[in-house]
């Protein structure tokens, strides 16, 4: 029989209880390594949530001359109908081509900066730069393209169909690909020579020349620009401060044009805890953008289960899901909650309980007076206690 000591510090499914044994058949140990709550879930986890994790490190990555990307959608992680996710990076003067949507696409920028063109169904063009914590968004069907700028750039797309692919949408290239020159000839008023040498398939992703500065590409419109931005500079949003850490909330009530993706930027400090809480209006998509986190997602009858999350990781939390995220590192962990909606909503726990009848309240948990004085009326997203 093996022991302790031959597996040193290799992790393994033995709780502090004593319950479970060793793994002493194959395993990734690494895999184990990054989530401990899986290998070992806490006493409370029971039930047959599914799986709600994905990385971007596990799946496909397009490479091409200009750029990459990569995506998490329903085929990935099948619990995540509402929203897909695309990760991708263009060079200095890396384009995205001149594509649309059938789905309504947010993004906000990760590294570097880029420059998006679009114009709308009333012939009002927008192009502007995007730096770092700055958000675009395109309604459905709006055309517009994405180029890197001299630093290049990485940057996080969100539709609002779980089952979008973005390596399946509508492109200018390919639409010229699959007309006849003769059509294309009469729609552009030019011999069907000027179309010998356009690309023969989708272009995608492809290297262009760099830009030059926004007044330099600037086009004049006769029917002026688009009424509402398609860019908000989230960052420059003074943040909600909480004692264990930040909140900074977007929808259609400070981001007008995005009617139906809402988000939130959350940072949880070390020792802090996105507190207990649900949403009531739609289910939650998460990016983890730094640092390490555990998340325990409750969906009543009995069940709930505990994942753990770093840097590039998707999380999921069904409609009205009880929930809670804590970091488990020494960094504060950022990240991502997204939602097919026009508004942000979330019901906290603790608020819900301190404005219900105490009475009430204390004898349905057989609380003490320690738990009902400490309720709070007011809401604190992000909190750090002691005990944490």
């Amino acid at each position: 029989m093996q022991n302790e000591e031959r597996y040193g510090d290799v992790p393994q499914p033995i709780r502090g209880d004593g319950t479970g044994w060793w793994d002493l058949g194959p395993r990734d140990v690494m895999r184990d390594i990054e989530n401990p709550d899986m290998l070992v879930p806490p006493v409370t986890d029971a039930g047959t949530l599914p799986n709600l994790k994905f990385s971007f490190s596990d799946t496909y990555m397009q490479l091409n001359h200009g750029g990459w990307s990569r995506e998490v959608t329903v085929r990935q992680l099948p619990i995540a109908t509402t929203l897909a996710g695309v990760n991708m990076a263009l060079t200095p003067g890396g384009v995205r081509e001149l594509h649309w949507h059938q789905q309504s696409e947010w993004a906000i920028m990760l590294v570097g900066r880029a420059r998006v063109t679009s114009v709308d169904q009333n012939g009002r063009n927008f192009i502007a730069d995007i730096g770092v914590g700055d958000l675009w968004f395109f309604p459905a069907g709006i055309p517009h393209s994405i180029q890197g700028l001299e630093e290049g750039c990485e940057f996080l797309l969100v539709f609002d169909d779980g089952s979008f692919s973005d390596l399946n949408t509508l492109s200018i290239t390919d639409w010229f690909a699959h007309t006849p020159k003769d059509v294309l000839s009469a729609n552009f008023g030019v011999p069907e020579h000027a179309f010998r040498n356009i690309p023969k398939d989708q272009v995608y992703i492809f290297q262009g020349t760099a830009p030059g500065t926004l007044e330099s590409q600037k086009v004049e419109d006769p029917f002026g620009t688009v009424p509402l931005s398609f860019t908000h500079r989230l960052l420059a949003q003074a943040p909600q401060v909480f004692p264990g850490g930040t909140v900074r909330i977007v929808d259609s009530t400070n981001f007008p044009i995005s009617t139906t993706v809402a988000a939130a930027l959350v940072e949880i400090k070390p020792g802090g805890m996105r507190e207990l809480h649900w949403h009531p209006n739609a289910d939650e998509w998460q990016y983890y953008m730094s640092g390490t986190a555990r998340m325990t997602v409750f969906g009543g009858l009995g069940t709930a289960r505990t994942f753990d999350y770093r840097a590039g990781d998707v999380g999921y939390v069904p409609r009205a899901f009880g929930h809670y995220v804590q970091n488990t590192g020494d960094q504060s962990v950022w990240f991502l909650e997204m939602f097919k909606s026009s508004r942000f909503e979330d019901v906290s726990l603790n608020q819900w309980m301190a404005l219900t009848p105490h009475q009430l309240v204390q004898e349905n948990l057989n609380a003490g007076p320690e738990l009902m004085l400490a309720l709070r009326k007011e809401k604190w997203p992000v909190v750090k206690y002691p005990g944490l």
